[in-house]
């Protein structure tokens, strides 16, 4: 198939081009920018005038509940939210079930994804067997079934020895190893952050001291072996500095920011809404401010949505009983189109963190860009058009986010993944 996305602003920050431009698609992949190639005859016209052109987003953190957890979602319908929202590669971490620590699973859900056709879904592999910090998983043969990366998640690897073991061997292999820093012996029953408001609500707090020591394990343990890891969802300004410091040092250390925490402070926990129930918290008003500083100053490599779709039953509960976590795919992009508005990054900047950092941290070469030849992985948006995120429209199988009703700038017009339109609303 052979197409060209007219007159549309291109912008890819891979390859520093942020222009006017007629994009041309064949086979799969991208053909040309400005010129038609010699030869070329489109069969599909796409008018992309007063639009906006970029690499399909990739976000680091989606989980898309399948296998096991069908009642929160399935790959189907978080590709489908995924394609939505202008992201045409998920990484999903390995907490399914059965857990992701066999080829077999990682092998289950490229399929699936394969067969849903929406966008790419890359898997993460579990770094010990089970998530139960104890046995190393098999990160060769997961990493050759298609794993991206290796994480414990949030699940505790206690013993430092064995952690310096698995970042030890995946050094060996060059595999990524993704951290969510929280030391869980600070958690205790905590469900929001530590401060005056939980005490005025009578929640047990979780300080920012259960993320900034696990996050200096790591970092020691990081320098210590030569792994190349990267920090998930930061939630302060003294983790992000922490790594930054460590990335002045040449450390191969990046992180990321889950885009609600640039927006949403421990404060809208006030009203008990299970929607503001997330882990790692919500923050003062202060580390929002920081994180937001830390992006204009372009210490934050990614941004993510730590996607975590659920069924209502699971928010239907005393705000400590509820299952953390948002639903975000289809939010992530005009809620990063609203940290341009506000002036904490530029666009070309705002997209970086969503395409080209992303590939660069996954070290994936062929996604993230629009380079002549790669495969054409495309968003194209409208920044000016608004909408508002209903029951009528959402995509994903959760509905549990806060932005739910709230109007929102900047509008998906047209997915593609490799060079297939997987989500439309207006093509001419």
């Amino acid at each position: 198939m052979s197409l060209v996305i007219q007159g549309g602003r291109i912008i890819d920050p891979a390859n520093g081009i942020d222009q006017q431009a007629d994009l041309y698609v064949q086979d799969g992949r991208i053909a040309a920018i400005g010129s038609a190639p010699q030869g070329f005859e489109a069969e599909q016209q796409i008018d992309a005038s007063g639009q906006i052109v970029v690499p399909g987003l990739i976000d680091l953190c989606a989980h898309v509940r399948e296998p096991g957890y069908t009642q929160k979602g399935t790959i189907a319908s978080e590709t489908a939210a995924a394609a939505a929202g202008g992201i045409t590669t998920l990484v999903t971490p390995p907490d399914c079930r059965p857990i992701v620590d066999t080829p077999a699973v990682a092998e289950l859900i490229l399929d699936r994804a394969e067969a849903a056709g929406n966008a790419r879904v890359l898997p993460m592999g579990a770094l010990t067997q089970g998530l139960n910090g104890e046995q190393l998983a098999p990160m060769h043969a997961l990493h050759s079934s298609g794993c991206v990366a290796f994480t414990n998640m949030r699940e505790p690897v206690s013993n430092s020895l064995t952690l310096m073991r698995a970042l030890e061997y995946a050094a060996t292999h060059d595999l990524l190893v993704q951290f969510q820093p929280q030391d869980n012996t600070l958690v205790g029953k905590g469900c929001m952050h530590d401060d005056t408001t939980s005490s005025r609500l009578g929640l047990d707090g979780i300080s920012e001291a259960a993320e900034t020591v696990e996050v200096a394990r790591c970092l020691l343990l990081v320098e210590q072996t030569g792994v190349r890891a990267h920090f998930g969802q930061l939630t302060c300004l003294r983790s992000v500095k922490m790594v930054q410091g460590s990335r002045d040092r040449g450390l191969p250390v990046t992180c990321d920011v889950a885009i609600h925490h640039f927006f949403l402070t421990d404060e809208n926990v006030s009203g008990f809404d299970s929607n503001f129930h997330v882990i790692p918290p919500l923050r003062s008003q202060l580390d929002r401010a920081g994180l937001r500083q830390a992006l204009l100053a372009n210490e934050i490599q990614a941004i993510c949505s730590d996607h975590q779709p659920h069924e209502a039953a699971a928010k239907q509960a005393p705000f400590a009983s509820t299952e953390p976590g948002i639903a975000g795919l289809e939010t992530l992009l005009p809620l990063a189109l609203l940290l341009v508005e506000q002036g904490m990054a530029d666009l070309p900047q705002i997209i970086e963190k969503l395409t080209a950092g992303p590939a660069k941290i996954l070290g994936q070469q062929e996604i993230g860009n629009l380079s002549v030849g790669s495969e054409a992985d495309i968003c194209i948006f409208d920044p000016q058009a608004t909408w508002v995120l209903s029951d009528d429209n959402c995509q994903s199988a959760g509905r549990n986010t806060p932005f739910m009703g709230l109007e929102l700038k900047g509008q998906v017009v047209a997915t593609l993944l490799a060079g297939q339109p997987v989500y439309q609303t207006v093509v001419a």
